[in-house]
């Protein structure tokens, strides 16, 4: 069978949820496989090889760490040119880095690219066809590249990783680099303070806060129901401006974009700013006092009630099911 090329997005050689995400499609199509960049590379091999991947291709070079972009995208055309006619597609995650990487990367091979695709499955008269969701999730469109190698940027949660053992052949790939890959450096870089759940754009479940929370300090109600469900906490653009919460945890169209198994929206109107942040989500259920809210339109579940006696009902029903 022909291979999958999984880039795997992670500086410190783990391989990060949406990887094995990405392996789980790549065994549709075809014999998964997967890149992993930096001196570190080899501590992913494991985890990789318990989701699939037939071969995994370590570059070692730290240089693919020092400076932005380019070295990953001249080891991958080098990469793939080495594969050659048994490559069958490459699938990225659709993080601003994967996203550019893919948009490169399908420029050099003169092939096709599709952005934040929510699905991947084999085709008749393809070897690829991907779903995506349109103009702010108005649209479901089925895409497929007629040009070359097929380049598609996933986005997390497209899919619930699944275990398949294998044993799979490690290369060792060593690069040259252009000379523009070294043009910019990265300088520093600074770990953030962890909050202890799951990265937003990650996450399984996510539960948002808007205006309808009143104010800055009740947030702690939305982080406490994360907190039990193993949840991220976002918010919509209102909370955000109103400076009750960062914006690094906005959802939305000039925020994050999600697409968790379960979002959980509370106090959010549901404006299309925000909707286009997380219409994508496979379940979707509201809480807000307004019956005509259009969160309601798109919500598979919702509740018209106050928020402030809603989510503590919830929060206790969860603590009293676990005992």
């Amino acid at each position: 069978m022909p291979q999958v090329l999984v880039v795997v997005d992670a500086v410190d050689g783990s391989a990060p949820k949406p990887a094995l995400e990405l392996l789980t499609l790549a065994r549709r199509i075809g014999s998964p496989s997967a890149v992993v960049f930096g001196p570190d590379a080899e501590r992913a091999v494991e985890t990789l090889a318990s989701h699939g991947a037939e071969h995994v291709y370590l570059v070692k070079d730290h240089r693919m760490l020092d400076h932005l972009v380019v070295p990953k995208v001249d080891a991958l055309e080098q990469l793939t040119g080495q594969i050659g006619a048994d490559l069958a597609a490459v699938l990225l995650t659709a993080s601003t880095e994967g996203k550019e990487i893919g948009a490169r990367l399908a420029l050099r091979l003169d092939a096709g690219f599709i952005s934040d695709a929510v699905d991947v499955n084999p085709g008749q008269e393809h070897a690829v066809v991907a779903t995506q969701s349109a103009f702010a999730a108005s649209f479901t469109v089925t895409s497929a590249v007629t040009a070359g190698v097929p380049v598609i940027a996933v986005k997390p949660n497209a899919t619930t990783p699944t275990a398949e053992p294998a044993q799979p052949a490690v290369h060792e790939v060593q690069v040259e680099l252009s000379p523009s890959a070294t043009a910019a450096t990265i300088t520093a870089r600074e770990v953030r303070a962890s909050s202890g759940r799951p990265e937003l754009t990650d996450a399984s479940i996510v539960v948002s806060g808007g205006r309808g929370l009143g104010g800055g300090e009740h947030f702690a109600l939305m982080e406490r129901l994360a907190d039990l469900l193993g949840a991220a906490v976002g918010a919509s653009r209102a909370a955000v401006d109103a400076g009750w919460y960062p914006h690094s945890n906005q959802v939305g169209q000039t925020g994050k974009t999600v697409s968790p198994q379960l979002y959980l929206a509370a106090g959010i109107s549901g404006a299309i700013q925000h909707r286009a942040g997380m219409q994508t989500s496979k379940v979707i259920a509201a809480v807000n006092k307004d019956p005509e809210a259009p969160i309601f339109e798109l919500a598979d579940f919702g509740v018209v009630g106050d928020l402030h006696q809603v989510v503590p009902a919830l929060i206790d029903e969860i603590i009293s099911r676990r005992g």
